[in-house]
């Protein structure tokens, strides 16, 4: 192993954390995240405080390392070159298009390390998928002095992200300020970057004309669920193809017209005739999809379609394990900045995901492997484990090659030990009873109402 002593302790009581910091020390390299600011920022400049130190206090917030950026800075206190309120300045400006690339570099460093190790089952061959879903950010509180006469809880912004979910990485985000624009409104700005034999994986939101002509303009695919208000013509009558685990499944042939030059673009849709009923009470889903059926059936479809779940699984586990929304971050784009490292931080993960299942196997990390349990372990130990091997001891990992990287990282979780972090899923929720007035106000006694319970 290429790690030196000091690591030995650490390898065997934690061998994630050493990974996770590994990685980190690579994502974080700060001659690149200068170099990132410097060719990105347009109105900030670097004078006494560093970007890449900006970026190492926020880090550790979004890791859990530090419970606030106030205790970051506290353990700065000897060495930060500014005082607090500049480095909030700083903070506080972050454009947001430099928080943007700094996602967009962690996936194209990141992403030939998991391919060394194996990426996961394609959910298509052949196309690179796509999966579209937007994030508006919790509340801040109420700190700067323009919210502060207002009852309303500010937001202070939101994001679309872009996941590649045989990478498991996010690829792409286009942070916005506004937490009251719609997010069609930055469908604008992911055209541009849509690729031949991408596929585009979207819920209803971002079913416009505009945009699915767009990706098929760009020889691109989709599959996006259709928004009612969105017009198409239909071609040929609607035939039943069979049966999904949610329901049964019916296709016909459509036409969309481009909203610019009236060019007229044959489509497919699937809908989905549910077993049950979704959470709004709806009971059919409708699918829109440029695909050829020799690429993917009807079936296919609609199993791709709920795949857009694994987005909504990535703003979740951010949310329960990792800092991504910090409400005393009131200025949008401190809070834009955080999302977008939080995003860094998730892809971090994924390579950590990527190495035990090189070693694991695929079917046991995805269906044991805990994320809350991981993120834990990794922020109980970071600490400790900084203090006792020096920063200089981690540079080994700021230059490694994709491949060094993962052979490296592959040898590290052979020493994982997946029962530590297993998954404890619940089982299904009881339906609550129809709860009544004890006659007592507002209060019970637990020790009468458990002795009731053998009665």
């Amino acid at each position: 192993m290429l790690l030196s002593a000091p690591f030995e302790k650490f390898v065997e009581a934690s061998p994630v954390s050493v990974m996770m910091r590994g990685i980190v020390e690579n994502l974080f390299h700060p001659e690149r995240l200068e170099r990132l600011f410097e060719e990105n920022a347009v109105t900030q400049y670097t004078r006494r405080l560093p970007f890449a130190t900006v970026a190492e206090v926020m880090g550790e917030v979004v890791f859990n390392v530090n419970p606030s950026v106030g205790a970051a800075l506290q353990d700065r206190v000897d060495t930060l070159p500014v005082s607090r309120r500049a480095f909030y300045l700083k903070l506080n400006g972050v454009e947001p298009e430099v928080a943007a690339v700094l996602v967009r570099d962690s996936a194209t460093q990141l992403a030939p390390v998991i391919r060394k190790l194996g990426a996961r089952t394609a959910l298509l061959p052949g196309y690179h998928c796509r999966v579209l879903d937007g994030n508006h950010f919790s509340a801040t509180e109420h700190r700067i002095l323009e919210t502060r006469s207002e009852t309303a809880a500010p937001l202070p912004g939101q994001a679309l992200a872009v996941l590649d979910p045989d990478l498991r990485l996010v690829v792409d985000v286009f942070p916005c300020e506004d937490g009251h624009a719609q997010e069609r409104s930055l469908l604008d700005q992911v055209l541009p970057t849509v690729r031949p034999d991408d596929l585009w994986i979207a819920d209803r939101n971002f079913c416009t004309l505009g945009f699915l002509c767009g990706i098929a303009k760009r020889r691109g695919r989709f599959v996006i669920r259709h928004h009612a208000g969105m017009p198409f013509e239909t071609n040929g009558r609607c035939r039943f193809v069979g049966d999904t685990e949610t329901g049964r499944v019916f296709e016909q042939k459509v036409t969309l017209k481009e909203p610019e030059t009236g060019r007229l673009r044959t489509a497919r849709l699937v809908t989905v005739k549910l077993k049950t009923p979704t959470r709004d009470g709806e009971v059919e889903l409708r699918i829109l999809t440029n695909l050829p059926v020799k690429a993917a059936s009807a079936l296919t479809v609609a199993d791709l379609y709920r795949q857009r779940w694994s987005v909504e699984t990535l703003f979740q586990e951010m949310t329960e394990n990792l800092t991504c929304e910090i409400k005393t971050l009131a200025y949008p784009r401190a809070a834009v900045f955080a999302f977008c490292l939080a995003l860094m931080a998730w892809n971090g993960m994924s390579v950590i995901y990527a190495a035990l299942r090189s070693v694991h196997g695929e079917d046991i990390v995805e269906d044991n492997l805990s994320g809350y349990y991981l993120a834990l372990e990794i922020s109980q130990v970071y600490h400790g484990m900084m203090i006792a091997i020096p920063p200089a001891e981690w540079a080994i990992f700021q230059d490694l090659s994709p491949a060094k990287m993962a052979t490296l990282l592959r040898q590290l979780a052979r020493r994982v030990s997946l029962k530590h972090l297993q998954k404890h899923p619940r089982s299904p929720k009881v339906p609550q009873p129809a709860r009544h007035y004890s006659g007592n106000g507002q209060h019970v006694a637990t020790a009468k109402l458990l002795a009731r319970r053998n009665r």
